[in-house]
């Protein structure tokens, strides 16, 4: 059973994973709610949050000016709060491993040009551990410009799978090995008022097979099986 059951899960990370939870903060006036499944987007730090223009990949408005993206403002003085501000997004993995975490993300000149995911496996405390490049990212340089979509694994995380309680933050940091925000604008200086944006925000996994399903493969692979023998 355990091996139809490995076989099973390979089969389903072939295919991909599905979209769990989801945030495209479509609307007349854009929302935070979540757009696919049941989530919730809070804001740190005591950040503000409008909703400006998405991102131009984002083809799920039912029209352009209803294209949203999540904008956060009134960030860290400089040389401080490096961490603490920006957006969380929490929901149920039950039911699903693989989890994986994908998100765009817009600066402005004057904002940190790093961020940086956290993960939270309690709904309380974060952490980067064990994630590639500790969970940090750099903005290409120059004002307002839309990155490539961002992608986190969980695969590996302990406790990220089947957890009522996970959640992301996206954080704006010091630049790495530093005690100070650089600005993504090649020729701004960094400022509190600076802004992020987010767009299509998603937590994707794979369903984990139930038990029905597990020995319907087993007995496919019993039938596959008997037969490969008869034929030799």
């Amino acid at each position: 059973m355990c091996v139809v059951f490995a076989l099973l899960c390979a089969a389903q990370r072939a295919q991909g994973g599905m979209v769990l939870c989801g945030w495209n903060f479509n609307g007349p006036k854009g929302t935070s709610d979540a757009s696919v499944g049941t989530g919730v987007a809070t804001t740190l730090g005591g950040v503000s949050s409008t909703f400006s223009a998405g991102a131009p990949v984002d083809s799920d408005a039912a029209s352009p000016a209803e294209n949203k993206g999540w904008n956060l403002a009134a960030f860290a003085a400089q040389g401080t709060g490096s961490g603490e501000r920006g957006g969380s997004f929490a929901t149920s993995t039950v039911g699903y491993q693989s989890i994986a975490v994908s998100w765009y993300e817009r600066h402005s000149a004057s904002s940190s040009r790093f961020t940086q995911l956290q993960y939270s496996l309690d709904g309380t405390a974060f952490s980067s551990e064990g994630l590639a490049d500790n969970g940090i990212f750099e903005a290409v340089l120059g004002a307002d410009v839309w990155q490539a979509q961002r992608r986190v694994d969980f695969s590996s995380i302990v406790g990220a799978a089947g957890n009522a309680k996970f959640a992301v933050r996206v954080v704006s940091i010091f630049a790495p090995g530093t005690s100070a925000y650089a600005a993504t604008g090649s020729s701004s200086n960094y400022s509190g008022a600076g802004t992020l944006r987010f767009d299509l925000v998603q937590v994707e996994g794979v369903a984990v097979p139930a038990p029905a399903a597990a020995a319907l493969g087993a007995a496919s692979i019993a039938v596959a099986v008997a037969g490969t023998r008869k034929r030799g």
